[in-house]
């Protein structure tokens, strides 16, 4: 009986405190192995319990590689809302671009309640008839290019379609008139900057007696323009230009200059036209 009694004891351990010198002690505890070991255990679990709280619950997660901050989820939301304003500004471009297609091939140009019932930017077509409209125009162009019969750079376009860079902006002085003055004088302050109305070549620059420095530039679609009584040429003849580009510094040179100005003279298909009708001075 004593034996068994002596097998079932559970071993127990202790670990003492004592102070070196004299062997007084100052602490004592007593546990058993399997108590240590849940002991370890749950040091262990509390440890892990302890450090994810902090690094949940305060600033210290930010300190781990990859998680988000303030600053960043304010950029995403910000960049978010930049590519919303980007796509509706890509959706009134589809719209300009369409009705402008249509005006040049005699189509009555879209109305902005019936994209609305149609649900989109689409123009009333489903996703797969614009892909096959898609692919069939870069068919065409790839053969136009493979066998050369573009005819990009010859395409007409009416006058009213064609968007005009300001030559110069000041106060119209004197305006239009198709019988007495057909043409329009401009003036502005000394030393300012005379610009191209459109893409072209020069093809006149020089001293005129009655109209001073001029200089005239040929543009596609029969288009010319004419820049008159300049106190200082920046292109000669043969130059190509783009539009915006300086071409000249306004003055009041020439016989018939009553001050400084710029004389601007627009022709159309070899007739003279109203340039407030295209160009916003």
């Amino acid at each position: 009986m004593s034996r068994q009694n002596k097998d079932n004891k559970v071993d127990e351990f202790r670990l003492d405190l004592v102070e070196a010198n004299t062997h007084k002690q100052l602490w004592s505890m007593k546990f058993t192995k399997i108590g240590f070991i849940l002991s370890v255990v749950a040091a262990v679990v509390f440890v892990i319990i302890l450090f994810f709280c902090l690094f949940t619950f305060t600033p210290l997660r930010r300190t781990i590689p990859g998680y988000p901050d303030e600053s960043s989820k304010k950029a995403a939301i910000q960049n978010a809302i930049r590519v919303d304003s980007l796509e509706r500004i890509i959706s009134r471009w589809e719209l300009y671009s369409e009705n402008l297609r249509r005006v040049v091939d005699g189509e009555k140009p879209l109305r902005i309640d019936s994209l609305i019932r149609s649900g989109g930017t689409g123009y009333g077509k489903s996703k797969q008839e614009l892909q096959e409209k898609d692919s069939l125009l870069r068919l065409n162009v790839m053969n136009e290019e493979r066998f050369e019969l573009s005819n990009r750079e010859r395409r007409d376009l009416p006058i009213e379609g064609i968007h005009f860079f300001t030559p110069l902006k000041g106060m119209i002085s004197q305006g239009y008139d198709k019988a007495v003055h057909p043409f329009i004088d401009i003036t502005a302050p000394a030393n300012s900057v005379v610009a191209a109305v459109l893409d072209g070549t020069v093809i006149s620059s020089g001293w005129n007696d009655d109209a001073g420095y001029t200089i005239c530039i040929q543009h596609s679609n029969d288009i010319i323009s004419i820049y008159k009584h300049n106190n200082k040429l920046l292109k000669k003849t043969g130059d190509k230009v783009n539009a915006g580009t300086p071409i000249a510094i306004i003055g009041g040179t020439g016989s018939i200059s009553t001050g400084e100005h710029l004389h601007f003279e627009l022709w159309y298909k070899g007739e003279p036209v109203d340039a407030t009708k295209y160009i916003n001075f």
